[in-house]
């Protein structure tokens, strides 16, 4: 790397930077507010709590590129949307046809799925 001994050995005595002491400190206070909301918490969330609850001056991409570099990143629970435009259907045994002559000649069944946090909710119908 054409680099003298001399200067390597300087650059390693050299204290930290005060930007680099400043990110330490802001990452152990981003991995607190993370902690604290259970890793919901993204970037915005974590710069809003820093700023408006903590009253510390930092940029949003700060906080974005010290989240990222401690592997830090909020849950996101938005679902997405299902197209059921070509989505395959089952044959249709009864043929649109709800009228029976009698008892038992016809049964009909219905299955909900209510998604939550553990897993599918099955309701039978």
């Amino acid at each position: 790397m054409n680099v003298s001994t001399s200067g390597y050995y300087d650059w390693l005595g050299r204290p930290e930077s005060p930007r680099a002491l400043r990110d330490k400190d802001l990452t152990k206070m981003i991995r607190e507010i993370h902690a604290e909301s259970r890793g919901s918490y993204g970037s915005p969330r974590v710069h809003a709590e820093l700023t408006l609850g903590l009253g510390e001056q930092v940029n949003r991409k700060r906080v974005e590129r010290l989240m990222r570099q401690a592997g830090l990143q909020g849950v996101y629970w938005r679902r997405g949307r299902r197209n059921l435009v070509n989505a395959a259907t089952e044959e249709d045994l009864v043929q649109r046809r709800f009228d029976v002559a009698g008892p038992d000649r016809l049964w009909l069944t219905d299955i909900t799925e209510h998604p939550t946090t553990e897993g599918n909710c099955i309701a039978l119908l």
